[in-house]
């Protein structure tokens, strides 16, 4: 380590790429946890033969008022001429695979339930439902007697939506807390963010599509996004911000190029929805709470990494240094800190942190698509700006309740079209009271 005239040590990345090698390794060690912990759990009953090919599917659990499975009720779909069948296993779940997305006619042969359990009074059947943004669309049949019955399964879908918007909202935070950082040191505001999101699924399916092993398929994703990352910063930004471009100008080059980054992956990678390993797995029961296992580790994994970023930024050197740039930069630089490399770092930690988002948001959705990023950019920037523009722990506590609403309002019967409308609209609420964001500080301009 070199010394300043002043004795102030030069942190150069390179030495400190170890703390972010460490948080990479503890990522890896909880996906691969993770993944065959996706197959653990009670599995789903296996789609007729003539379905199995499908991508889009249609699913759900069938429980009678006191929690428990119906086995062996037979579940029909139906579109134009397609018709596809299922049987409920013995956790009560079935799943149909579906030609391509749609709308679909779902019925329930009540011949099938067993003696003593009917569909709750004023329960429709046969159902139209229809598909809005993802690849498995879920159906509910709810049995019993009547209201009492429904009033039991809102309570129900209020706490497993409560949980899911929780697991939503920390893999925004995800993004959003590089996208705030990024911010924080350059005072970009990074349109290209949703691609560097779609990086990551995407390379996760073109390796395992090479038959790499899950686990080195999620390493070299995660060294992709940041290698993205720091080519974004050393051939465009870094030369732009020495010529003095201003921010606005970064900004519309950033719009251009995400959509060429767009068109680029969807180019190769194609239009349609693919699925990564392990992405089908059926709901397991914890408590009062039904919830997939790829959501619940995407909950964990996120927590985790989060909480791992947070202990860098407030106990390391690197952290400080990264917090003096955001705050300074020209003091910064004074007081001998390499303000290049430090943005430098913060691109590649960026680009690390939206891949393992984008990894984890193609399970939960799930599906991988060359636009998924872009689908969820306005939530990021939401989760960014609720939370305080260019504040870590802001973006954190944004991301949360973004995510929280927006799976929150399909439970008071907001559309799901419209879910992401409402997520906008509660950030101009609060932001019409508190300009600067929950955790944002206010700043005299002029």
């Amino acid at each position: 380590m070199r010394r300043t005239p002043r004795g102030l040590p030069i942190r150069r990345p390179a030495g400190l790429l170890k703390v972010w090698g460490a948080i990479a390794s503890a990522v890896v060690a909880l996906l691969l946890v993770a993944a065959p912990a996706s197959q653990a759990g009670t599995p789903a009953p296996t789609p007729p033969p003539s379905n199995q090919q499908f991508q889009d599917t249609i699913s759900g659990f069938l429980r009678d008022d006191t929690r428990r499975p119906i086995e062996g009720v037979k579940i029909t779909a139906k579109s134009g001429t397609f018709t596809g069948e299922a049987t409920s296993g013995a956790n009560g779940s079935w799943r149909i695979g579906v030609p391509s997305q749609g709308t679909y006619e779902i019925q329930l042969d009540e011949s099938t339930l067993p003696e003593g359990i009917k569909l709750a009074e004023g329960q429709s059947n046969p159902r139209t439902v229809t598909f809005s943004q993802t690849s498995n669309l879920s159906v509910i049949f709810a049995f019993g007697k009547g209201i009492v019955v429904q009033q039991q399964d809102f309570g129900q879908n209020l706490l497993n939506r409560l949980v899911a918007g929780l697991s939503f909202g920390l893999l925004l935070a995800l993004a959003s807390v590089g996208l705030s950082l990024i911010f924080g040191t350059t005072g970009l505001t990074n349109f290209a963010h949703g691609e560097m999101v779609t990086l990551g699924a995407v390379l996760v399916f073109g390796f395992s599509a090479m038959n790499l092993p899950f686990w080195l398929a999620i390493i070299l994703a995660l060294l992709g996004g940041g290698l993205f990352g720091y080519a974004q910063d050393a051939g465009l930004w870094r030369p732009l911000r020495r010529r003095g471009t201003g921010l606005v100008p970064m900004m519309i080059v950033s719009i251009g190029l995400a959509l060429a980054v767009r068109y680029i992956i969807q180019f190769y990678f194609g239009g349609a929805t693919q699925q990564l390993p392990f992405a089908q797995s059926a709901e397991v029961q914890l408590g009062p709470v039904s919830i997939s296992p790829n959501n619940l580790w995407s909950l964990v994994i996120s927590a985790v990494v989060i909480a791992l970023i947070g202990m860098v930024l407030l106990k390391t050197r690197l952290g400080k240094a990264t917090r003096a740039v955001a705050d300074n930069p020209a003091l910064a630089a004074a007081s001998g800190i390499d303000v290049d490399g430090v943005i430098r770092l913060v691109w590649i930690t960026g680009g690390m942190l939206a891949s393992l988002g984008g990894i984890l948001w193609a399970y939960y959705r799930p599906g991988v698509t060359f636009d998924m990023g872009s689908q969820i950019l306005l939530l990021i920037f939401a989760g960014v700006t609720l939370g305080g523009l260019g504040t870590v722990f802001g973006a954190l506590v944004g991301s949360i309740i973004v995510g929280i609403f927006v799976e929150l309002t399909t439970v008071f019967g907001l559309a799901a079209d419209l879910k992401y409308v409402g997520a906008l609209f509660i950030m101009i609420v609060v932001l019409l009271f508190r300009p600067q964001g929950i955790l944002g500080r206010r700043e005299r301009v002029g």
